[in-house]
């Protein structure tokens, strides 16, 4: 076994790698950015050394820095994690060359599968089955509408470098698909240095089912069971459970049979997922990701092994530890992924300083993988996870139960997260019964999406209580400011505000609730309560009203990112949803477009500058109205 690995990564992954090194009496070094100095990853590790700027091409993506710094600190093995160089050839082949074990597979079958078109070939001659589409050479915007049209609408163009939704657009009318296709090229370009894409029939009930390899360096290969990961928005995952609901003995191991033999197509060794779509008793092979993915903890619930130290093992030249038939399969598990986000505007990232972090607690049915702490910055450089959430039980409703305990019990101030949108996601009627897709969060958009409601008074009673005792003083007579008084308790009136509604509730001195969990931060009061979370404005009665300012037609960045194109001009008339700039924020393209119709007054903004959240990008004069 290796003395020493340096991780090649940060964030949550990072802090999982280092955990089993650990266990396991492995030294571990981490690497890390401007941006990341005080990183939860570094504190996890026993070295780290600093590699450069914050934007990933100046540090996590620099190969040769990395090496550097596993040679100088004696590391004689290489752990990836995933994204950034995980599923690099030349990376790996650098490893090699160098003396440094690289802990994934060979580089031959990283670049055999790192392209999709070129992957779908080598499936196609395995006898894996594939979705109808185009995965040739050509890239040619004409001639890809061409074979667009001959698959038939709607149809998926993807990145054939691509993984994590990135590089991805669902197209329904040949209208649309130039635009689609040159922002794919863009988003790929981006993320992965390469603008080819490929293009495939959409299937409108697919299933998105992938099933875990692993293979060794003596000819031996498995499969340990299936993930369910339906569940997307923007083409990214959400939740993942496994194993995958409705899969009977028979179809799970003719799944697992075909991916084993895509591994074995390419010699495949270390830790694999061979994903596919699926509809009805079909499935196609939809691509292979040469690395450990993001979801690995439930297959390591059902399983109750550890696939990072399976890792650590087949990379330091030893044999898998099971056969086929010993790999156990017990109970359900499902992972919820905790992002820095705001559901209600289209997912839109969301940055800060996470003020204050409460989580569930952990057990054996109750795990969090996360790489940062309360006190630590979400920044607009990396993806915007805060942490996974993993539950098991012995049935997948007694999972459901547990997943929506859970999610109840966290509290997060500083940034807006999807956590009460993962605790609807648990009770959507389509979830609960298994009746899942790809277009399941389309499909339950009334339930997930609910017109916002008054919060209970409850919470507003648990708001008012927190004022009163934020202003209790230091304990002492003297800077006690309860308002004590011989005789009986103080009251005090309080005032409160949620959503323009104002209330004013008296509130007794020592009127502290067992179960009240409220935080004060800066003027707000924020109450979590039975799984939701209410924002109530304290404004202080001694300061003025801060005077407001008509900015009519101003369109503002809706998150911090750069500019990476801006496709109108000052005098340009536009209708109502036409893409006016498109950003870049956490590796992802977001279209900033006409909320009504009208005509541009001002562009503010250009390609290649750096924004802020809510900085004025262009100035948008209505349309008139003939009366």
């Amino acid at each position: 076994m290796f003395t020493k690995i340096l991780i090649a990564n940060r964030g949550e992954i990072a802090c999982r790698v280092a955990r089993t090194a650990r266990r396991l009496g492995i030294r571990t070094v981490a690497v890390y950015s401007d941006a990341d100095a005080h990183a939860a990853h570094v504190a996890a590790c026993d070295e780290a050394v600093h590699i450069g700027g914050p934007l990933p091409r100046d540090s996590y993506l620099r190969g040769d820095v990395i090496l550097d710094a596993a040679r100088r600190t004696g590391a004689v093995a290489i752990h990836p994690g995933y994204g950034f160089l995980s599923e690099n050839a030349g990376f790996a082949r650098d490893c090699a060359a160098a003396g440094i074990v690289f802990i994934g597979p060979s580089p031959e079958a990283i670049e055999a599968m790192g392209s999709k078109s070129a992957a779908k070939v080598l499936m196609e001659k395995a006898g894996v089955p594939l979705t109808p589409g185009y995965h040739g050479a050509s890239q040619e915007p004409g001639f890809l509408l061409n074979e667009a049209r001959r698959i038939g609408f709607p149809v998926l163009i993807k990145a054939v470098a691509g993984g994590g939704g990135k590089g991805m657009r669902r197209v329904d009318r040949a209208d649309d698909f130039v635009a689609a296709l040159a922002s794919c090229q863009r988003e790929a370009e981006s993320s992965f240095k390469d603008a080819r894409v490929l293009v495939e029939k959409y299937l409108t009930r697919a299933r998105h089912i992938e099933v875990q390899v692993f293979g060794d360096g003596h000819g031996h290969a498995v499969y340990l069971f299936e993930r369910d990961c339906s569940v997307q928005r923007r083409h990214q995952k959400v939740l993942e459970e496994a194993p995958a609901p409705g899969l009977d003995s028979a179809r799970r191991r003719r799944m697992g049979e075909a991916a084993v033999a895509a591994a074995r197509a390419v010699n495949y060794a270390g830790a694999g997922t061979v994903e596919f779509i699926a509809e009805g008793e079909a499935f196609y092979f939809m691509e292979m990701n040469t690395r450990l993915q993001v979801e690995h903890p439930v297959t390591e619930m059902i399983t109750g092994l550890d696939l990072v130290e399976w890792q650590l093992r087949v990379a330091a030249g030893g044999a898998l530890p099971l056969v086929q038939e010993q790999i156990p399969l017990r109970g359900h598990a499902i992972e919820a992924r905790i992002y820095a986000e705001d559901p209600a505007r289209e997912f839109l990232p969301s940055i800060g300083r996470l003020e204050h972090l409460v989580t569930p607690t952990p057990s054996a049915d109750v795990r969090i993988d996360t790489g940062v702490r309360q006190g630590d910055e979400i920044t607009p450089y990396y993806d915007p996870m805060i942490a996974k959430l993993i539950v098991h039980g012995e049935t997948r409703a007694d999972a459901i139960a547990k997943l929506r305990a859970a999610l109840a019990a966290y509290e997060i101030v500083g940034v807006r997260t999807n956590v009460e949108f993962l605790g609807r996601l648990m009770s959507a009627p389509s979830f609960v019964q298994a009746n899942l897709d790809t277009a399941l969060i389309e499909r339950e958009r009334a339930y997930l999406f609910p017109a916002p409601a008054e919060p209970p008074v409850t919470a507003w009673e648990a708001a008012a209580r927190a004022v009163f005792s934020a202003t209790a003083g230091d304990g002492s007579p003297w800077g006690n400011t309860d308002g004590w008084r011989l005789g009986g308790p103080a009251t005090r009136a309080v005032k409160l505000a949620h959503a323009g509604v104002e209330r004013e509730l008296r509130v007794r001195a020592g009127a502290e609730r067992a179960g009240d969990h409220a935080v004060r931060s800066g003027g707000n009061i924020h109450v979590f309560l039975d799984g939701a979370h209410h924002v109530f404005a304290a404004p202080d009665p001694y300061l003025p009203a801060a005077e407001g300012h008509d900015r009519h037609g101003g369109l503002t960045a809706p998150m911090p990112g750069r500019i990476i194109a801006v496709l109108v001009k000052a005098g340009d008339s536009v209708t109502r949803g036409a893409p006016l700039v498109v950003m870049e924020a956490m590796k992802m393209e977001h279209t900033v477009t006409a909320p009504l119709a009208g005509t541009v007054e001002r562009v503010d903004c250009a390609v290649g500058e750096q924004v802020k959240e809510g900085v004025e990008l262009l100035t948008l004069e209505p349309a008139r109205v003939d009366q």
